[in-house]
């Protein structure tokens, strides 16, 4: 290969590599710009979406507009005309509540929280509901719903209308925005138990979501979202970075990348050399066998000897790498119809005290070894 050839291979990865690069920065970026789908998303299909009941309003010729801000959650309710749906108001001020309301014609509070129930409803949470209620009301949309099981309880107020009551408490409140009755009302319902996909099809849980989400043409669709929140964040690491640390990052990686080319080249492909001398492994073992006579330990000698023997035992029979010596031992007791304790004195147990024992122990650990292999692998030793 020449060098003309190893330039220009080098200059078509880095085509490449950028290319791909620049790929994947592409679609992070058009990921990150995805709304994000979660708990009563209109747009979500996971369990926990609202998804079908969206549908279900457009079939019936109601316009579903999904805000995911509060300014457009205001636009959009700025005709007068549409019934506004808010999930999680966590991020809102209780300001931002009272503007983002006023200008609805009809509110449903899908995930009404303490701060909700007391400055429109004057109520609070009361527990929670799971058996089946009736209606008990007068609100036409709950009952042509008929009985569920509402989820959340609310404490009753003289200023609301209170459904599905258990005690003093009621899962569904509605209220006249003016404090009268008519047009304009305000409803808190629990909508993770009724209006997700994975419960709309429960009970009357449909039919009670239609009528509330039905009265007008257009239906808001509001999720408020961190960007919605007064609190002031702290400052990112970008914003704080001056404006010319970029452009500075970007040249220095272009001046590295331009060195090692410039240097790179000089060096050329790698040469493989041939070792000068070659260890047969044959003298390897030797010589470590005349290092262990030399450090006269030959109780260390005869643990690395049965160590081995155990190690190719504990394939023989199958068993696994951390499968412990005794088990081992007994393994290879049982299949060779042997003394159990015998063989664990031999792979295990023994104490080698001296040379002369260290050669009767190999001497009997070999014995295993070709014992085990003939009674395993039988047809090794047919002729």
């Amino acid at each position: 290969m020449t060098t003309r050839t190893r330039a220009i291979g080098t200059w078509a990865a880095i085509a490449v590599g950028a290319l791909v690069v620049g790929g994947v920065l592409a679609a992070i970026a058009g990921i990150s710009q995805l709304p994000a789908q979660g708990m009563l998303d209109p747009e979500a299909a996971g369990p926990d979406g609202s998804r079908a009941l969206a549908h279900i309003l457009s079939d019936h010729g109601v316009e579903v507009v999904v805000a995911r801000d509060r300014a457009q959650a205001v636009a959009a309710t700025s005709s007068g005309s549409a019934t506004l749906v808010i999930t999680d108001t966590a991020p809102l001020s209780d300001d931002d509540l009272q503007s983002v309301v006023e200008g609805a014609a009809d509110v449903v509070l899908l995930q009404p929280r303490s701060r909700d129930l007391d400055l429109l409803f004057d109520s609070e949470p009361a527990g929670v509901a799971w058996d089946v209620l009736p209606p008990s009301c007068a609100l036409p949309e709950a009952q042509a719903a008929g009985a569920l099981a509402p989820g959340a309880l609310f404490a009753a107020s003289d200023a609301a209308i209170a459904c599905y009551p258990e005690g003093d408490a009621a899962g569904l409140l509605a209220t006249a925005a003016d404090g009268e009755a008519g047009t304009g009302t305000r409803v808190a319902v629990d909508g993770t138990v009724l209006f997700t996909n994975a419960h709309l099809a429960t009970d009357g849980n449909a039919a009670l979501g239609i009528g509330l989400l039905s009265h007008h043409p257009r239906v808001v669709w509001y999720l408020p979202s961190l960007s919605d929140s007064d609190i002031v964040a702290a400052p990112t690491l970008g914003e704080l970075t001056p404006p010319w640390v970029t452009p500075a990052m970007v040249l220095l990686v272009c001046a590295a990348g331009a060195a090692a080319l410039w240097r790179g080249r000089r060096f050329g492909p790698l040469v493989a050399e041939n070792l000068p001398v070659t260890v047969r492994a044959g003298e390897t073992t030797e010589g470590r066998a005349r290092l262990y006579s030399a450090a006269a330990d030959p109780t260390h000698a005869a643990d690395e000897l049965r160590i081995a023997t155990l190690r190719r035992a504990a394939r023989t029979l199958g068993l696994g790498p951390a499968t412990p010596a005794h088990a081992v031992s007994d393994a290879v007791a049982a299949a060779l119809g042997a003394d159990r304790s015998a063989v664990r004195g031999i792979l295990v147990d023994r104490v080698v005290r001296d040379d002369r024992e260290l050669v009767e122990i190999a001497d009997r650990l070999r014995e295993i070894d070709l014992r085990l292999s003939r009674a395993i692998r039988p047809e090794r030793n047919t002729p």
